[in-house]
């Protein structure tokens, strides 16, 4: 059973602004001594933001959650045309904080991210946490469409309980003002055909971990992901969506502190 993080338990966190060439960068920094970078995905920032004080909290670690530039109205550099090129800014910027030992952790979209910062083969990144990830194809096992999806069907494909929702800014009401910000990166299709193909070539430990009642992904596709690494974990998650993040942190956490104590 996930339980809500204390109010004060954490020292403050510094937002900040970083100047990576022709990338603004917005970062939050959660100060801790080892580093996670942590991905958030279409849903934006706030899908990660409560997971970062947990990780902060619980492992004394630095977290590091930035805004991908473009959403929630960030700026957006022209460099930036796609998936590579933004995992490329984010390795810039390890380099400008002089991190080592990174983990990087990604959902969703930023599961595909995390798995390009993997393929740029930085020094800097020890290891990477895919969590529910998209942006391979899997035969038989499609990314659902949710384009189509009434508010109640995203949610009953997102969560395996729909009441642990949050309720985004506006009430829910329309598509989400970062929709146009995540196909500007992933295309329509929001995959790229030959990922699979390259993962062969990460050469970093990788977990996959990957809700069970996930619906816009489901745990084959998850499988499918893990198999692609040459050394991947494969976790599946019991009484969770597509965010476990946000549905079940607690579960999640575990299973990330469990595989870094075997």
């Amino acid at each position: 059973m996930s339980t809500p993080i204390p109010a004060g338990t954490l020292r403050p966190t510094r937002t900040r602004t970083l100047q990576t060439g022709a990338v603004e960068i917005t970062l939050q920094d959660r100060d801790r001594t080892r580093p996670f970078l942590l991905l958030h995905g279409g849903g934006g920032v706030q899908t990660m933001t409560g997971f970062a004080d947990l990780l902060a909290e619980r492992t004394h670690s630095r977290v590091l959650l930035p805004t991908h530039p473009g959403f929630a109205g960030t700026p957006k550099s022209d460099a930036l045309t796609g998936v590579s090129e933004l995992a490329a800014a984010y390795v810039s910027m390890l380099e400008q904080l002089d991190l080592t030992d990174v983990t990087v952790v990604g959902n969703s979209f930023g599961g595909w991210l995390a798995a390009e910062i993997a393929l740029c083969h930085s020094p800097r990144v020890s290891g990477a946490v895919i969590v529910d990830g998209i942006g391979i194809e899997v035969a038989g096992h499609p990314l659902t469409d949710v384009s189509g999806l009434s508010r109640a069907e995203l949610l009953a494909h997102s969560f395996h309980d729909p009441r642990k929702a949050p309720v985004p800014p506006g009430g829910g009401t329309g598509p989400s003002p970062d929709v146009a910000a995540l196909i500007g990166y992933t295309g329509p299709a929001m995959a790229d055909p030959a990922l699979a193909e390259r993962l062969a070539g990460v050469d970093i430990p990788v977990h996959v971990v990957w809700g069970e009642s996930d619906r816009i992904v489901t745990p084959e596709y998850g499988k499918a992901y893990a198999a692609a690494f040459p050394l991947s974990t494969f976790t599946l998650l019991p009484r969770t969506g597509h965010l476990p993040q946000v549905e079940t942190p607690e579960e999640l956490l575990g299973a990330l502190l469990d595989l870094g104590n075997r």
